[in-house]
């Protein structure tokens, strides 16, 4: 069970900070991985900060089991060594049944905590992994004298963690939102691809066949919709943010830029870039459009407090059309603050 609302927003640990009412207000749009354990990358972290909204450092899967505590260190020494300012300072973790999840909190929270936005939590199965972290990290935040809750963000790459994907959303106060997983995902599920992300070419539709015997259409379709959907639902039910994981493929960047675009539409706020040339990609796409801020100005304008209805180019606008249109310029505001390329294309000159 999680805790009850009376108890939901109390420290864990005497002398810890007290967890958030509300999400800080943070540009996400790339959560960019970096390997610590590998000098030549880390010596680049200086120049890639003003470049990502986002700098992970990685502890977990593509990091060799001989290279866990260089990982480790690396990170450390790259967090102590560089003022993040607005971008966010990440870390993902070993996963909590692995030989090495205790250490890297133990070393990391003391050393870097101050700096350290959010854990990422691999291979979270349900509100117990969120709950051991929760009470950890306050009683080393209480110890250590730090001035801000470290929040958790969780990754959902288990058919168990699917299943329990509402609980984990709720579990505490401390939760800052889920990515989706879906090389994990898919050997948990058993499922007949070896794909880090994106379609499948045999998974799709087939047209009904024609009365002319002609060659029918075959459209792929996406094999992460429905996962994508519960994550989006469970983490907004709960003031969380949602985020597509890993695309593994670097030399199809079409292919990239696509299933990025479909996260976006469903209302993923990120994606992880794994690799320099996704910066740009991610960038573009959860940037939003120009055109799609403009009508969202028009929205609000026609429509201040946000009620009744107004005609704009032969539709309907509503409340629900305004409240969307308030999410896109909350975003495009957000956006213009770090880009001044994007903040003329918005037209937003107080941003």
């Amino acid at each position: 069970m999680n805790r009850t609302p009376a108890k939901h927003f109390a420290p864990l640990a005497i002398g810890a900070p007290e967890p958030f009412r509300q999400l800080p207000v943070r540009l996400e749009r790339m959560l960019h991985f970096v390997p610590p354990h590998i000098d030549k990358i880390r010596a680049r972290v200086g120049e890639l900060i003003p470049q990502v909204d986002v700098v992970l450092g990685n502890l977990e899967d593509a990091i060799p089991a001989d290279a866990k505590e260089a990982a480790r260190a690396g990170f450390i020494a790259m967090a102590q060594t560089h003022e993040f300012g607005a971008t966010g300072l990440w870390t993902r973790i070993n996963a909590l049944n692995s030989p090495w999840a205790l250490a890297d909190i133990l070393e990391i929270v003391p050393a870097v905590g101050a700096k350290l936005d959010v854990v990422m939590l691999p291979k979270v199965e349900g509100p117990w992994d969120i709950h051991y972290l929760d009470q950890l990290l306050a009683q080393l935040e209480a110890r250590h004298g730090l001035p801000k809750p470290i929040l958790i963000h969780a990754i959902l790459e288990t058919a168990e963690g699917v299943n329990n994907v509402e609980s984990i959303a709720a579990a505490s106060p401390r939760m800052h939102g889920m990515s989706l997983g879906p090389a994990d995902l898919a050997a948990s599920r058993g499922m007949k691809t070896t794909r880090v992300g994106g379609g499948h070419p045999a998974y799709g539709v087939l047209a009904d066949p024609g009365s002319d015997g002609s060659p029918r259409a075959f459209v792929q379709q996406d094999l992460w919709h429905y996962t994508l959907a519960r994550m989006v639902d469970a983490c907004l039910a709960h003031g969380l943010k949602p985020f597509y994981g890993p695309f593994g493929d670097f030399a199809d960047p079409a292919a990239c830029e696509a299933q990025f675009r479909n996260a976006f539409l469903h209302g993923c706020a990120g994606a992880w870039t794994l690799h320099p040339s996704q910066i740009e990609i991610a960038k573009r796409v959860f940037s939003l459009d120009p055109a799609e801020v403009a009508f969202a100005k028009r929205i609000l304008e026609a429509m201040p407090d946000g009620s009744g209805a107004v005609m704009i180019d032969g539709k309907m606008q509503d409340d629900a059309t305004w409240k969307q249109a308030k999410v896109i310029l909350d975003l495009a505001r957000l956006v213009a603050a770090r880009d001044p390329e994007r903040k003329g294309l918005y037209g937003l000159p107080g941003a």
